[in-house]
């Protein structure tokens, strides 16, 4: 940017130059490596920068461009006067809250991590506030103040006692000052004894930020307004006391042993609870849920499972009673097999304290989330989904959900995975199963009167759900984007979105913009099957078998051990979480994300392409006419999961090296175990590459 400003002169240029050099020197010297596995507080520390550092002067930039691109299209501004109508964004955290098969991600790191999170916040807010007031400095005596102004700084004056009352002396004659400084002296401390008349929560920084900028609109200094006061309503807005929500995610298989520990230890039959069948559970969990009863004390000790959920759901509680829901996202059930899944989380929540009794009833103040992850689970979830919301505890957890958040209508998160989903039935199967079951969940949560709100669980590459934000978007199905969604932003790929200003602008834009254009269709479009959504369920099923007789094929596991290197990226320091979940060395075991590295770095992107061709061939000699429909709805009617689908496929093929892919071949000790080549499909125009 320096070089490009043209008042520098020649030697300064040329010293701007220089500073640039050293700069691309010291980054060619720096290790690439990292010598020590990080731990949960650095990956904390990196994500704090870019909600601390990067997001919040972001964030203006985006609604600048919304206004802009409002007026160009020659709709009404004073739509968006108000920051409180803009579209909002907000961000969550799993990092300290996501024990997926991570022992590292204690109670106390849960808790220290909240913590965290709620001082970063507090100390955004504080300098954000302390700017405004050194540069708001309008006079009284040069406007009149306004009544409502005036007495809103006589009560949170008189609230706040000796600090209000110092506060609005700093500057005598300035009252929109005074204003600002009372909001920085009602910021909480939490390391300090609560001040007299503190806010209790960011609503009610909200609400004064509102007086302030009624205030200055009032006399005329509306510029102002939307300029300094309106960035910091979006600010607080987006971040409030907790700059990010944090969720908790477990494995529904840990929560069946921790249940058979806490059953075992009350004196109850369950020791062989997981292994139970879905109605013996179901059962046995309805009881409970009719009991105020815990299974044991709770200074008991019940087993590893056991402890570490409930210390975990005791910090939640400690949280919750505290500083109230915001702060704390979702209970999120990692391979959610059945009800049962769910409702464990439940009656480990009515263990810890967690479920509460708002005189209308018995609930959960935090919602519970399924994450469907296999193919053969996203075909179960409709079912599994709709006995859930029929259930009268879970009923009624939505309605004091709905009503603390005020909302219009009950909301559901549902989380769906891209990465397992591949890795269990590759590409085509995995993103047709996907929209098949958003559509599925959708009618299921209309049929509740309940909005279902889907989390994307969406990796840094194609094989793990990535691609092009805006056509991920075009390709959910109808009524699945109901006006917001939530979507994951892997650690790999944060910093190439964000770490640049004007990058993580765009990116943020592009959701954004995608999000509200797919609400705008979903008004109009209707949640029919295409036409040719038979030929993509064939399709699917064809991708699926070619790709699961691939991982079955005797020795396909020794090639993928010697002809890519998943030794060594087990063995690497990237991340502080464990490359399998239980330590178990078997392809089911073994996460996705080292899963997909391994084929990435050997340049087969085999996850991103294997099975494709093989379905499409064998279209194309079953059924010439199905498959010339196909590439017509691929090629002239550009159908968007179809396009999605077979754009992402036809970019990992693209992307593959054969040259390199041969290189690590040649490691595999019996070189006739796997030969690749390529085929060029008809009506398609890419190489599409098979196995034999």
């Amino acid at each position: 940017v320096d070089t490009e400003n043209s008042m520098w002169t020649a030697a300064e240029r040329a010293a701007i130059r220089e500073d640039m050099a050293a700069c691309l020197e010291k980054l060619w010297r720096t290790g690439e490596i990292y010598l020590d596995k990080p731990v949960v507080a650095d990956e904390l520390r990196n994500v704090l920068h870019y909600l601390h550092n990067v997001f919040p002067d972001v964030l203006p930039w985006v609604e600048r461009r919304l206004v802009a691109a409002w007026r160009r299209a020659g709709l009404d501004p004073a739509l968006l006067a108000d920051p409180h109508r803009r579209p909002r964004l907000s961000f969550g955290d799993w990092v300290g809250g996501d024990r997926d098969g991570h022992p590292l991600v204690t109670a106390e790191v849960t808790a220290e991590t909240l913590a965290k999170l709620r001082a970063t916040a507090l100390d955004l807010l504080r300098t954000r506030l302390t700017d405004l007031a050194a540069s708001l400095s309008l006079s009284g005596r040069r406007q009149r103040e306004p009544e409502a102004l005036a007495a809103r700084i006589d009560a949170f004056a008189d609230r706040m006692g000796d600090a209000g009352r110092q506060a609005v002396a700093r500057n005598p004659e300035e009252p929109w000052r005074q204003l600002v400084n009372l909001m920085v002296a009602a910021l909480p401390d939490d390391a300090a004894a609560p001040e007299a008349g503190a806010y209790r929560d960011a609503r009610e920084l909200l609400a004064d930020l509102d007086v302030l900028r009624d205030g200055l609109a009032a006399v005329g200094a509306g510029r102002l307004a939307d300029d300094d006061v309106g960035p910091l309503i979006t600010l607080v807005r987006t971040f409030g006391f907790h700059m990010a929500a944090l969720d908790i995610r477990q494995n529904s298989a840990f929560h069946d042993r921790a249940l058979a520990q806490l059953l075992t230890t009350a004196g109850l039959d369950g020791a062989d609870y997981p292994d139970w069948d879905e109605a013996r559970k179901r059962a046995l969990l309805d009881q409970e849920l009719a009991s105020p009863r815990p299974f044991i004390h709770a200074d008991a000790q019940a087993g590893p499972e056991a402890d570490a959920v409930l210390s975990c759901y005791r910090v939640v509680a400690a949280h919750l009673d505290r500083h109230g829901v915001a702060g704390l996202g979702s209970f999120i059930v990692s391979m959610t097999r059945d009800v049962s899944d769910l409702m464990a989380v439940l009656v480990l929540a009515r263990e810890a304290g967690l479920l509460r009794d708002t005189g209308a009833g018995v609930c959960c103040p935090l919602p519970v989330v399924p994450l469907f992850e296999t193919i053969d689970d996203l075909q179960r979830s409709p079912a599994i989904l709709d006995t859930f919301l029929g259930h009268p505890l879970v009923r009624a957890s939505l309605a004091h959900q709905q009503a603390a958040q005020g909302l219009d209508q009950p909301v559901q998160q549902v989380m769906v995975g891209y990465s397992d989903s591949n890795k269990d039935g590759g590409i085509l199967a995995s993103l047709w199963g996907l929209y098949r079951a958003q559509a599925a969940l959708t009618e299921v949560g209309r049929r509740h009167g309940v909005r279902i709100r889907f989390f994307h669980g969406r990796g840094g590459t194609i094989s793990r759900g990535a691609g092009p934000t805006h056509r991920f978007i075009e390709a959910l199905p109808p009524g699945a984007l109901a006006g917001d969604l939530r979507m994951t932003e892997q650690g790999e790929t944060i910093g190439q979105k964000y770490a640049n200003r004007i990058t993580a602008a765009h990116q943020l834009e592009l959701l954004l913009a995608g999000t509200v254009g797919a609400t705008l269709r979903d008004g109009r479009d209707t949640a029919e099957n295409h036409p040719l959504a038979g030929v993509m369920d064939d399709l699917a099923a064809a991708s699926r078998r070619a790709y699961q007789d691939l991982l079955t094929a005797d020795g396909f596991l020794t090639f993928f051990a010697e002809a890519t290197p998943i030794d060594a990226i087990e063995a690497s320091r990237i991340g502080s979480r464990p490359a399998r979940r239980t330590g178990r060395r078997t392809l089911a075991d073994l996460r996705a994300i080292p899963w997909v590295f391994a084929w990435s770095q050997s340049r087969f992107y085999l996850s991103g392409w294997y099975g494709l061709g093989k379905a499409l061939s064998d279209l194309r000699d079953r059924d010439p006419d199905a498959f010339d429909r196909l590439a017509r709805a691929k090629r002239d009617e550009r159908w968007p999961p179809l396009h999605y689908a077979l754009s992402n496929a036809a970019t990992a093929i693209a992307t593959a090296d054969p040259g390199v892919m041969a290189s690590y071949a040649a490691l595999v000790a019996d070189a006739g175990v796997l030969l690749a080549r390529g085929e060029k499909v008809p009506g398609f125009g890419h190489r599409v590459y098979r196995t034999e």
